[in-house]
């Protein structure tokens, strides 16, 4: 009677319930390193061929954008792109902080938390670039990101993938492991690609695509890998980590193994950035729709050709 009475009480929960998100990602430290990466005139290497790239990607796109919006690239390089590529478009962007802006065609909104706080419908275009891999509810924010657009809208971007400085996590593994017996975490879990697609699925996005791109960059040691993530404000960030100061004996034998296990002959190291690629647009009666099953009017068997298939053991 007991367990009846639990499960008659669970079916009463509202339908729109739903566990809080795992804080994975410290908000609050992430504002706060780009801030200091700004004030100190670091840059985000990579923003501005991800800018130019998916600016490429929207000319395929045979569609006349009239308000854009740019949702936590680091950044201003991609906003100040849009409003070049699309000179009729109204351009808006979402930052965590309030950092210099030199393009004064782009309307920056500084936002303390991970929402879109916008009215429905208001943006035909959302774009994004190295922001999502440190949301803490990115299925909540591309619920937010489809309420934001009208019926036909585009959402593209990309984020950092799951092969992300795998290099780097491997030897401050193996170190910690060497040194202290333990380890704790200083990457960041990056996506897979395929759970993106799905994610784009779940908030309701129409025709989800998403393909991603291997970057190897390569430095003449990790100290300089590392200062370089510090001036892009990509520290580590993470809720869980260590919040002891790195020992020495650690960050030695992490270069040391690092050098050992992913150098080139040359003596320099290498970094991997993959970078995810997403597109999806919100439902609407004018896109394509697949066939319902069964009402194909040719068969399989008649287009491919045909084989024979020796089946006697070899």
């Amino acid at each position: 009677m007991r367990f009846d009475r639990l499960t008659q009480s669970r079916h009463k929960l509202p339908m729109a319930y739903r566990p809080a998100p795992i804080e994975v990602f410290d908000q609050n430290l992430i504002r706060q390193h780009l801030g200091r990466a700004h004030a100190a005139g670091g840059r985000n290497f990579l923003v501005p061929s991800l800018a130019e790239e998916l600016v490429d990607r929207l000319n395929f796109i045979k569609r006349d954008f009239g308000s854009a919006l740019d949702v936590g690239t680091p950044t201003n390089e991609l906003a100040a792109a849009l409003s070049i590529a699309l000179p009729k478009a109204t351009v808006t962007r979402f930052s965590a902080i309030s950092d210099p802006q030199s393009d004064d065609k782009v309307r920056r909104i500084v936002v303390a938390k991970e929402e879109i706080n916008a009215v429905k419908g208001l943006y035909d275009l959302v774009v994004s670039a190295l922001a999502f891999q440190c949301v803490n509810d990115l299925p909540g924010l591309l619920a937010q990101i489809r309420r934001a657009l009208q019926p036909d809208g585009l959402l593209i971007g990309c984020m950092l993938g799951g092969q992300t400085l795998k290099e780097l996590r491997q030897a401050f593994t193996a170190a910690e492991l060497d040194v202290s017996g333990g380890a704790s975490p200083r990457i960041a879990p990056f996506a897979d690609m395929r759970d993106v697609g799905a994610l784009l699925q779940r908030a309701g996005f129409a025709l989800p695509v998403t393909d991603s791109d291997v970057l190897t960059v390569r430095y003449g040691s990790p100290v300089e890998l590392m200062r370089d993530l510090r001036s892009m404000g990509a520290a580590n960030a993470l809720v869980h980590r260590n919040k002891k100061p790195l020992r020495r004996e650690i960050l030695m034998r992490a270069i040391d193994i690092y050098h050992r296990d992913f150098s080139d002959s040359d003596g320099r190291i290498r970094a991997t950035f993959e970078v995810i690629w997403f597109s999806g647009w919100v439902p609407h009666e004018s896109q394509q729709k697949p066939l319902k099953p069964g009402s194909a009017s040719v068969r399989l068997a008649d287009v491919l050709p045909a084989r024979n298939y020796d089946s006697t053991p070899q």
